[in-house]
């Protein structure tokens, strides 16, 4: 007699993993416990919070996310705001300089929310930054040994940042729940006060969704958080110098001041039978500045250290990194500006730069 035939197992679709829906994204700041409750009660009360008059834009909710306690808050960014260009170009360049700033530890990271949360990544980025040793474990898997580092980890930055007036806007919590918003702002202020060799893109906003279970009904809505203003702005935060006032309150005298400079960088590069007539475009390609701190410091600058004829934005980002040394080896200070800011023409940079120099050696013959 014959065998009946095996039958295959009838085929179910896929479920949906949590992490694929919107708001199973969110990284709550809060324990979740799930309460049993039937399918059909969750997606009206999804529906109900999604089309609330308070949240314009639709979205697609799973069930499974809406079990929140009572009180409880979930936030994430909108996925337009995510598609945005400018939003991509500043995750994208803050992932490039901490791979930079790490490439000696071996450390990668390619999704800042996963990659950070844990404390591991950040330990790494302010030791390398602020030249200092945290104590904490190396390795900790423990979620409350995670969160015993990140703690540390945040007390040292809030350090190093709140003297000079930055808006806290993170917290141990929110890191570790892999909060994107609150990861981006703490990057930006890391960037900004280590004055990183990077260009941000300005003006960089992002939609968030903020979802509350009140009286066991879920209710939403979106507010706008600012990543970026102006770089000027950001780092306006550390301190004001004259060129921000000048700039401000005394633009008619704008002229008088580049005029002296003006006059002083030639009376030295007509040695070289050069000449400067516009202080933001002459100098921005670093050239002029890497010349003219050899004959101000009496010295011949290998051609081979720098570009005399750079024809990219790197090249001439170098120049200015490397003249910016070189202002160093002669007992300046660190220069307020940034080589981009000085490349990217902007005038205020280059007037510092110059003024820097002006000051030291302005006697000189």
């Amino acid at each position: 007699m014959s065998s009946a035939p095996l039958r295959s197992p009838p085929l179910r679709p896929p479920r949906m993993k949590k992490d694929e829906s919107f708001l199973g994204k969110l990284g709550g700041t809060l324990a979740r416990k799930k309460k049993a409750r039937e399918v059909s009660d969750l997606q009206e009360e999804g529906r109900h919070a999604i089309d609330s008059p308070m949240s314009p834009a639709s979205v697609d909710v799973h069930p499974e996310d809406t079990l929140l306690e009572e009180n409880e808050e979930r936030t994430m960014i909108d996925p337009t705001s995510k598609d945005d260009p400018k939003f991509k170009e500043l995750v994208k360049v803050l992932i490039d300089w901490v791979n930079d700033v790490l490439v000696e530890e071996r450390i990668i990271v390619k999704q800042l929310e996963e990659d950070l949360y844990d404390g591991q990544v950040l330990q790494k980025l302010l030791e390398k930054l602020a030249g200092c040793k945290l104590n904490v474990a190396e390795v900790t898997q423990s979620e409350v040994g995670q969160r015993q580092k990140l703690q540390t980890v945040l007390e040292a930055v809030h350090g190093l940042l709140r003297p000079h007036g930055w808006a806290l806007q993170w917290t141990v919590d929110a890191i570790h729940g892999k909060n994107l918003v609150a990861i981006l702002h703490l990057l930006v202020a890391l960037a900004m006060h280590f004055r990183a060799p990077i260009r941000l893109p300005e003006h960089v906003s992002v939609q968030v969704v903020v979802v509350r279970k009140r009286e066991g009904l879920l209710h939403s809505s979106h507010i706008t958080e600012e990543l970026t203003t102006t770089t000027e702005m950001m780092m306006g935060r550390f301190e004001r110098d004259a060129f921000d006032t000048l700039f401000d309150h005394a633009p008619d005298k704008l002229s008088v001041v580049k005029k002296s400079l003006i006059t002083f960088v030639n009376k030295h590069l007509n040695k070289l039978n050069l000449e400067v007539t516009e202080l933001e475009t002459q100098f921005a390609d670093g050239v002029y500045l890497v010349l003219l701190m050899g004959l101000l410091e009496d010295y011949f600058v290998p051609l081979h250290n720098f570009y005399l004829t750079p024809d990219s934005f790197d090249q001439k980002v170098h120049n200015v990194a490397f003249a910016f040394e070189l202002m160093l080896d002669g007992g300046l200070k660190t220069p307020k500006a940034r080589p981009e800011d000085v490349v990217n023409l902007d005038l205020k940079s280059t007037l510092r730069v110059l003024y820097n120099l002006f000051t030291k050696y302005k006697n000189l013959e």
